[in-house]
């Protein structure tokens, strides 16, 4: 058996593991709502709120995020469009989604990157104060896998990938401060 196929192997068994859950109603409506929260509104409300509400760490925060955004979105895309992974669902007999995914690709899971990045910047920015943003992503991951819209390794691969562009772009930021951020616009 070839590594990849035992990884296969491996996603399909996790995935149909978490899929035995998803009996229970409420606690999917509690699912669906977690992975609600990862769609993107977040990652926008929370930089300009910590504007509002923190004027002087707040503007270099949402210049970091801006431009840590502006690198995971394109990467998202191309990744996920070149690489062509289908969804579960696609490839699974018997096996179906609660919800309708966003596009038509599997890997990675844009929800956990753009989750796992902004829990990483506000972590590497704000400090431990910022840890419980580390659940909501881990919890927004979960949701996906057991909406059934993708694999585990998806999940694993979006939170490693967001949290490698937070850690860079906080590593520029620390490294030239606003100045440099601020110049790519």
């Amino acid at each position: 058996m070839t590594v990849l196929n035992y990884l296969y192997q491996y996603d399909l068994r996790m995935l149909l593991w978490c899929g035995k859950s998803r009996c229970n109603s409420k606690f999917m409506r509690w699912v669906r709502l977690v992975s609600r929260s990862g769609d993107g509104y977040l990652q926008l409300l929370l930089p300009i709120a910590l504007l509002v509400l923190l004027p002087a760490g707040g503007e270099g925060f949402l210049w970091l995020a801006m431009s840590a955004f502006m690198v995971e979105r394109p990467l998202y895309f191309i990744l996920k469009n070149s690489l062509k992974r289908r969804r579960p669902s696609d490839v699974v007999p018997y096996f179906s989604s609660v919800v309708l995914p966003s596009d038509r690709f599997s890997f990675p899971s844009g929800h956990t990157m753009a989750a796992f990045l902004l829990a990483t910047l506000c972590y590497l920015y704000f400090g431990t104060i910022a840890l419980p943003l580390y659940l909501w992503a881990c919890a927004v991951g979960a949701s996906r896998v057991l909406l059934g819209v993708h694999f585990p390794s998806d999940i694993l691969a979006g939170a490693s990938i967001g949290t490698v562009i937070a850690s860079y772009s906080m590593a520029l930021f620390e490294s030239d401060g606003p100045r440099f951020l601020m110049s790519i616009f």
